[in-house]
């Protein structure tokens, strides 16, 4: 079991300790049983009359509240969010049962440039930018963004601050890293001829110049190559981007999608990346905002089974897990808010035959495990981040969900994330089931005892989610191949919007999509607004 989380040579120095006491806790994941038992039940099968609602968002995750915020701003308050789930987030869910609320998966968003006007209206509406003047740049609240110590490294048996490892390196990787941000510089000071930057949020506002595209034919590993990064740290530096945003390593990474997580951020050469704001439980408090606003048309529990397009409607059947019935519906338009690879199972049109473009979407597979302490461990040298990381784990590392509350002692909430970046996904998953929770537990500690010699006793439990298709895979070719442009175009009164047409598993790229569905929902309704998205 060990080896399967860790590796041979971790589990190998684990196996040498005492095994880690029974831990409390339990393993959590999608509600997808219920899901494989109902695929088959239609709006045929449903009882009693059709309930009406003018849209219907299936999905409450980022895409779908964003969608239903956006209706609800313009005035359109005649929709109803269906999720199977019983709370909403997606992969922004997050638990409130700790000293603090923490998350279960997503735990930020940078700060937001006015090139991207959507997050800067959601978060103006939370509260957490100052006023400035009209087309200058948003400004936000001191108190949001992540204080410091925002980052550190476990490295030779201490941590570190920042997560380059600079401890012992060779004087060939500090003349790769200057090489490597000189080529940071270059990608965000480029602009094409139309004005448009190489790598910027969202997606759709990047350049599609040839120059650009190119990148997303090779893999990261072959760019790394091809411009000579080859020293141990500094491979380990872009390995870790790659495994941190995306669950992939550089073999399987789109070079495109590499010099997006470096440069996306950055607002001018020689410049930091814009700032991370962050809560306790991540993005949990957008989709908590987003759900208030949706309030009561939000509908848990329930699953959507069939979908049936018509010229003038759509009908769809919702089970409501509680009650054990299914209701038929009928909306004038319909947003999937939810991944590609559900949707073949419950849109007709697509069960018999689903269209060619969904075979290039894959997800990756990652374990997220929310450690709850009563008291913080040993920590040998720079002192506690929000974002700890191991240098030559597996994982991720964790980060704390008291950290923004300025409480540096006593109990916390850590949160753990480890992606299998198996070439393979399906393997992974099947990895992933196979594994207990006795044998998360057990990874888990291990790999933080090297860093934390007495994690274990300050531990009250530990639980773990199985995310079997958390998130879009950029792999090479995906970005700026054709799948993704066939999979957001809508089909008839039915529209597309989730993270994974952008390629990248963001909050922004989730609210870009949820925004565009809405919008073009009422534009077809004759509405007329100015437009968030573009």
């Amino acid at each position: 079991m060990l080896t399967l989380l860790l590796g041979a040579p971790l589990a190998a120095q684990a196996c040498r300790r005492v095994r880690p006491r029974s831990m409390p806790g339990e393993v959590r994941g999608a509600a997808m049983p219920v899901g494989h038992r109902l695929r088959r039940a239609t709006v045929e099968h449903a009882s009693g009359p059709a309930k009406r609602v003018r849209v219907a968002i299936i999905g409450s995750g980022p895409s779908g509240l964003n969608a239903a915020w956006r209706l609800e701003r313009l005035g359109e308050r005649d929709f109803a969010v269906f999720d199977l789930e019983p709370k909403v987030g997606g992969t922004s869910t997050y638990g409130t049962d700790g000293v603090v609320p923490y998350p279960w998966g997503a735990h930020y968003v940078p700060a937001p440039t006015r090139d991207n006007p959507a997050l800067v209206a959601l978060l103006d509406e939370l509260g957490v930018l100052l006023k400035v003047p009209p087309g200058a740049q948003p400004r936000v609240q001191e108190a949001r963004l992540v204080r410091a110590p925002e980052e550190r490294l476990f490295i030779d048996g201490a941590w570190h601050q920042g997560l380059f490892p600079y401890e012992g390196a060779p004087k060939q990787t500090f003349e790769e890293l200057k090489r490597f941000n000189r080529e940071v510089d270059h990608w965000v000071r480029w602009r094409d001829t139309r004005g448009r930057r190489a790598f910027t949020i969202p997606v759709q506002r990047c350049s599609d110049d040839a120059e650009v595209t190119a990148l997303d034919r090779m893999t990261a590993a072959e760019w790394v190559e091809k411009n000579g990064f080859t020293s141990k740290p500094m491979r380990w530096y872009l390995e870790y981007a790659c495994r941190d945003d995306y669950g992939l390593t550089l073999e399987t990474t789109s070079a495109w999608a590499l010099l997006f997580y470096f440069c996306a951020r950055v607002p001018s050469p020689g410049k930091d990346s814009e700032p991370f704001i962050v809560w306790p439980e991540g993005n949990g408090h957008l989709v908590r905002h987003l759900s208030g606003v949706a309030g009561k048309r939000v509908r848990l529990g329930q699953l959507v089974t069939d979908v049936v397009p018509h010229d003038d409607h759509v009908e769809l059947s919702a089970y409501d897990v509680a009650g054990g019935t299914l209701h038929r519906y009928v909306a004038d338009y319909l947003i999937f808010a939810i991944p590609k690879f559900i949707v073949p199972h419950i849109y007709r049109p697509w069960r018999e035959k689903p269209p060619p473009h969904l075979d290039d979407f894959n997800y990756g597979v990652w374990m997220v495990a929310n450690l709850h302490l009563s008291k913080r461990p040993r920590s040998k040298g720079f002192p506690f981040a929000w974002d700890n990381v191991l240098y030559d784990s597996p994982a991720l590392g964790y980060v704390v969900a008291t950290h923004q509350r300025l409480v540096d002692h006593g109990p916390t909430v850590w949160t753990y994330y480890h992606p299998f970046v198996d070439h393979d996904p399906a393997k992974a998953r099947e990895k992933l089931k196979a594994i207990d929770h006795a044998g998360f537990c057990d990874s888990i500690v291990s790999d933080l005892s090297r860093a934390h010699d007495d994690v274990e006793s300050a531990i009250d439990r530990i639980d773990v989610y199985r995310w079997g298709h958390a998130m879009v895979s950029p792999r090479p070719g995906f970005i700026w191949g054709p799948a993704r442009r066939h999979a957001a175009q809508p089909e008839g009164r039915v529209h597309f919007a989730h993270s994974d047409l952008s390629g990248l598993a963001l909050f922004e790229e989730a609210q870009d999509h949820g925004i565009r569905a809405a919008e073009q929902i009422l534009r077809a309704m004759g509405r007329r607004f100015e437009s968030l998205v573009g």
